[in-house]
């Protein structure tokens, strides 16, 4: 864990592709060197979360309704494309932005609401690649849910690779969602002149408002909008107007591919629920078991409810690829603070699967569409404290310049703002309102009172101080200081330099770094860390043939050293490599520490473990590596 000192987002992948570059000759190579970060937020719109309202729709009300996914995609279009306005013009993630501007107190509450978010994406695609397995093997839901904690390593290793490689790995997983959807609805053979029909804005009664509230209020994620600012910084440009301007358009288009892709996805989990299940006059399908199981009797095959299942694990995989990114940047954006990547991946999931496990032990497997529903209220919940920054960052002429956008997308973004913020207000009180009518715990009914007065009294905040501070710049740490002085800059005198040694060929690597600091006055401290069996237990009592030749070997250093007039001493550390290193530094006073940093990543350092790390937070005089 570490705070950072710069705040550029996703500082391993930051400008990690450059798109400035003169090798990619054809207009086409340099323009696709842009795509890949929409694709990535795109899978948030074709999660788990999503299919229950699409179903529903679909059985209930045929293809009456995919006016509604398209108008919920042209929102999320719009919004998602000023997400990536902020991250290209003021180089800012959106939790930046909000660091930047709002006090402290508001900016804690929103990097705890963001987190809950994140929590309750991850529940959803928990649980719905745990519903997947089941449906595929007949795994039970709780091995299921216990087996997704394993994709911490996949995400380790995607993060290994590069952006790029991230990337590629999330299209090929979209890749799999849109072809299983595609050849169900070959199956499911849609009446297509019904289908334009749908395109026709209706509604035939207050239960397909309801539906329409719920397909519309879980579209746009506040997870997204967070990602997609900090993803589109990966992209290194050429910040000039020209650059800027050519970087928006490449990324407008980018952002409109995906999205209508997760467009189709959604429209095809509608339709095929109208042609299959609402045909047939089985109006009540919303679960993803009983779509599952009635798919093959209807369909007369199991091909389709393979696909299904299929379908239902790749979207789940896909989505929690992103949480944890999303994770990383409002945990670095809010807190400046760096947690490595897989602890992050395990500590998110962890949160989403004790509950999805608590509630499958307590209460069984079939109290999981309960919880899947509760995790998309959470998420509705939090939508208005993402969007509304957002609108106002892209809107301030001071900090965006000629990019801030224009009065009719202002105009735009507000209404799609007040209307998700109202439907999901109206979402959120319909499920206060079912407890309220249950006439429980007269504690609960205050406590869900006195929540929902907070969050309605913090969304005004989000609203009005952006007018009242006129973005005031607090504590960037991106924006420099008006006058710039490096004081004398006296190079320091070091008069004790220890070097950790393993009497490996980086010994002389080492040693030879340490004479380049020194001076004629200075010491040298040689220092080894006996780790054998007995070293272990009984410290610097043991007497073993490794202490013994690990004392030579220090020996044979110390006399080469005094045949070229260097003063140097010898030192033994037992036990624990880090700990024993960083006791000897401080005993000995030393004031510049050298090591070997060996090269070795991922896997080995969780077997040889990460010393250089542990090390350098365990001592307070400069640290140099030598690779």
């Amino acid at each position: 864990m570490k705070f950072q000192e710069s705040s550029t987002s996703l500082s391993e992948v930051h400008q990690s592709i450059d798109t400035t570059t003169t090798r990619h000759k054809s207009r086409w190579r340099r323009a696709l060197a842009f795509f890949g970060p929409a694709y990535l937020v795109s899978v948030g719109y074709m999660d788990p979360g999503n299919w229950a309202t699409d179903l529903a729709g679909g059985s209930k009300y045929g293809y009456t309704l995919i006016w509604v996914l398209l108008m919920s995609n042209l929102m999320a279009l719009l919004l998602q494309s000023l997400s990536a306005r902020l991250g290209i013009v003021r180089g800012r993630d959106l939790a930046q932005a909000n660091r930047e501007t709002y006090p402290a107190p508001v900016n804690f509450l929103l990097y705890i609401l963001a987190e809950i978010a994140i929590a309750a994406t991850d529940l959803a695609e928990v649980l719905g690649m745990a519903i997947g397995i089941q449906l595929l093997t007949g795994l039970p839901l709780i091995w299921g849910v216990s087996l997704t904690v394993l994709d911490t390593f996949l995400i380790l290793l995607l993060q290994r690779y590069g952006i790029r490689k991230m990337e590629a790995f999330i299209i090929a997983l979209v890749a799999v969602i849109g072809i299983s959807f595609l050849v169900q609805l070959i199956l499911a053979k849609p009446e297509m002149g019904e289908v334009v029909k749908g395109f026709v804005p209706s509604l035939p009664d207050d239960t397909a408002l309801y539906i329409a509230i719920g397909i519309i209020g879980a579209t746009v994620m506040p997870h997204n909008l967070y990602l997609h600012s900090a993803l589109v910084q990966t992209r290194k440009i050429q910040k000039t107007e020209a650059g800027i301007k050519r970087a928006l358009k490449i990324n407008f288009f980018d952002t409109a591919i995906a999205l209508n892709l997760a467009f189709f996805v959604n429209a095809a989990i509608l339709i095929l629920a109208a042609s299959v299940f609402y045909t047939s006059g089985h109006t009540e399908i919303a679960d993803l078991h009983e779509a599952h199981r009635m798919l093959e009797p209807l369909l007369g095959g199991k091909l389709a409810p393979i696909l299904f299942a299929v379908a239902l694990i790749a979207a789940g995989q896909s989505s929690t690829v992103t949480g944890t990114l999303a994770g990383q940047i409002v945990m670095e954006g809010y807190l400046r603070l760096r947690l490595n990547p897989w602890l992050r991946r395990l500590l998110t999931r962890l949160v989403a699967i004790i509950p999805a496990l608590i509630v499958i032990v307590v209460a069984g497997e079939e109290k999981i569409g309960e919880l899947l529903v509760f995790s998309q209220v959470l998420l509705s919940l939090q939508l208005g404290f993402a969007v509304i920054p957002l609108i106002h960052f892209v809107s301030d002429k001071q900090t965006m310049g000629s990019f801030a956008i224009k009065p009719i997308i202002k105009i735009a973004a507000w209404l799609i703002s007040v209307v998700l913020v109202y439907l999901n207000i109206r979402m959120v009180w319909s499920e206060a309102a079912g407890f309220f009518s249950e006439g429980g715990s007269i504690w609960v009914d205050i406590i869900i009172v006195l929540t929902g007065a907070a969050f309605l009294a913090l969304l005004t905040i989000t609203v009005i101080y952006p007018f009242i501070s006129r973005y005031r710049q607090k504590g960037s740490a991106r924006m420099h200081p008006d006058k710039v002085t490096l004081g004398n800059l006296e190079a320091p005198d070091y008069k004790r330099i220890a070097m950790a040694l393993d009497f490996s060929s980086f010994d002389e690597r080492i040693i030879a770094h340490a004479l380049a600091q020194g001076k004629p006055d200075t010491e040298y401290l040689l220092i080894h860390i006996v780790e054998s069996a007995s070293a272990r237990y009984f410290g610097k009592e043991a007497a073993d043939f490794e202490t013994q030749k690990d004392q030579e070997q220090l020996d044979t250093y110390l006399s080469l050293l005094a045949g070229k007039n260097i003063r140097a001493k010898a030192l033994l550390g037992y036990r624990h490599r880090a700990k024993e290193i960083a006791r000897l530094v401080k005993e000995e006073q030393a004031d510049l520490l050298i090591l070997g940093g060996h090269g070795h990543s991922g896997i080995k350092d969780w077997l040889y473990g990460e010393t250089v790390n542990q090390v350098r937070h365990k001592v307070n005089i400069p640290v140099l590596v030598v690779a």
